[in-house]
């Protein structure tokens, strides 16, 4: 054996490029080849487990009976032998060799979760599993805990947190009925003693009512403050709780609803660079930018129905606050129908992200034409994404040409994804623009734009213009692979842009 395969780092290094490459089959080979590799490759090989179904399958098959059934309905996610063995219900409780054997499994997972890792389960498995590990954590090491958890499990989420955890989101399905507020009230409460050093929390869509409201609060009051770094819980919080939460000098990221009404304190975040806000009323989020201190903020989301002027109430509170030139990503989400101001935004050169949800189902109220996207791309040269609006509307009565498109590749040769309501029949003639020009017949394409992506949603494209429009866009962002869309003539202009780059590159060579 090489000397270098008995230095244990490189034996990890060995077996997370395998489990990376998605050879399970070859890392458990690479673990049985000598002992001094099991432990390593094991390690990796069970550090992050999606379902617990491969874990249950560890204990030997007459523990099952073949009768029962251990998960209510058959699961996609696991494949068919698999899913006939978890289908059986536990017939005895496991020996001690074979709980012994489960353990050294279990024992190596670092991460668990994926959405309903839990919900393939039923309630009789989570219960055996209980009573065999109440002397110790079921998972000694977990870390990170990310689960959806439904009235059926909801109750055995403690079951998976340990001493170590350090990270817990727990995300309740918007198309599922919540499980009652007890029983959540109930698990979020034994956070602060099941992992007594969290440092990052996320609980998404839970109930909003006061019983929720209060224990989550509790919890925040309860934990490790000095521990904590990432606090994104969507629920509103009581008055003890907000002079807490806006005072951590060590918080990272930190996302709130803000309700109607209620006092805030001024932030004091000096390491705060991610800052989520959801809200009720257009501006009693400005409460807590008023004599704020923020440190590198990068990051702002914006949340709610009542926009209004919200691009020039943010633009004032950003430059009192001297966030202007930080800021790299910033969100705004609502399903009502706007117009933004965009010179509101020329302010922040920086950003990197831009994206500025609205809805046009009721007709559609995009108003992004040549001039707003010209503005934009030239004051943030360093845009990698821009999505403006939902889905682009198949009636656009203003949009972007293929002039706006052409300053946006030159300003901008760093963006690689884009969404905007453009009008396709632009595409049809070749544009320029100050010396830019884009001639969608010439052999030497522009290389400077990365765009790999462009989403055209509802925009219909006509089957006579299927290659003038591919030849087009091709020329405009030379790197395009992709294109979301609603009409599948798109799909022809996604073939045939691949067709002219197979050519170009030919007739260069």
């Amino acid at each position: 054996m090489h000397v270098c395969l008995s230095v244990d780092e490189i034996v990890r290094l060995i077996a997370c490029e395998l489990v990376a490459s998605k050879s399970k089959a070859t890392t458990v080979a690479f673990a049985g080849c000598r002992k001094s590799f099991e432990d390593p490759a094991l390690d990796v090989l069970w550090g992050t487990q999606e379902e617990l179904l491969p874990l249950l399958k560890c204990l030997p098959g007459d523990v099952w009976n073949e009768g029962g059934y251990a998960v209510s309905t058959p699961t996609t996610r696991c494949s068919l032998s698999l899913n006939r063995f978890i289908r059986k219900a536990f017939k005895r409780f496991p020996t001690t060799p074979e709980w012994a054997r489960f353990r050294k499994y279990s024992r190596r997972m670092r991460k668990l979760g994926e959405d309903n890792v839990l919900d393939a389960l039923s309630s009789e498995v989570f219960s055996i599993l209980q009573l065999c590990a109440i002397t110790e954590p079921l998972f000694p090491n977990i870390k990170t805990l990310d689960l959806m958890p439904t009235e059926k499990s909801i109750l055995f989420v403690p079951l998976f947190l340990s001493p170590r955890t350090t990270t817990v989101s727990i995300k309740f399905s918007p198309s599922a009925p919540l499980p009652p507020t007890a029983m959540i009230a109930s698990v979020i409460a034994t956070f602060p003693t099941l992992c007594p050093d969290l440092q990052e929390i996320t609980l998404v869509r839970p109930p909003s009512d006061p019983t929720t409201v209060a224990t989550v609060s509790e919890m925040l009051l309860a934990i490790n403050r000095n521990a904590l770094r990432h606090f994104h819980v969507f629920s509103p919080l009581t008055e003890e709780a907000r002079e807490v939460i806006y005072a951590l000098p060590d918080l990272c990221s930190l996302s709130v609803v803000i309700e109607r009404g209620v006092s805030l304190p001024s932030a004091v975040l000096p390491n705060l660079t991610d800052l989520t806000i959801a809200y009720e009323h257009e501006s009693d989020w400005l409460q807590i930018f008023r004599g704020a201190v923020f440190g590198p903020l990068e990051t702002v989301t914006f949340a709610s129905e009542q926009i209004a002027n919200l691009l020039e109430l943010f633009e004032s509170v950003a430059l009192a606050a001297s966030i202007q030139n930080t800021l790299s990503s910033f969100t705004i989400l609502t399903a009502c129908s706007w117009n933004p101001n965009y010179p509101s935004l020329h302010q922040f050169t920086q950003l990197t992200y831009l994206a500025i949800a609205f809805s046009c189902d009721d007709g559609c109220s995009s108003t992004v034409d040549d001039d707003v996207v010209m503005n934009l791309a030239r004051t943030m040269p360093k845009l990698e994404t821009l999505d403006i609006g939902g889905h682009p509307c198949r009636e656009i009565p203003i949009g972007v040409t293929a002039k706006g498109l052409v300053v946006l590749a030159h300003c901008c040769p760093g963006l690689s994804n884009l969404r905007i309501h453009f009008q396709v029949t632009s595409l049809s003639t070749p544009p320029a623009i100050n010396g830019v020009t884009t001639n969608p017949w010439s052999a030497s394409p522009r290389r400077g734009c990365a765009l790999g992506y462009l989403e055209v949603g509802h925009i219909p494209v006509s089957e006579e213009s299927v290659a003038v429009v591919a030849l087009t866009l091709a020329h405009i962002f030379p790197h395009i692979t992709r294109i979301g869309c609603k009409d599948g003539n798109w799909l022809k202009v996604v073939n045939a842009i691949c067709l002219a780059r197979e050519v170009i590159s030919c007739s260069s060579k």
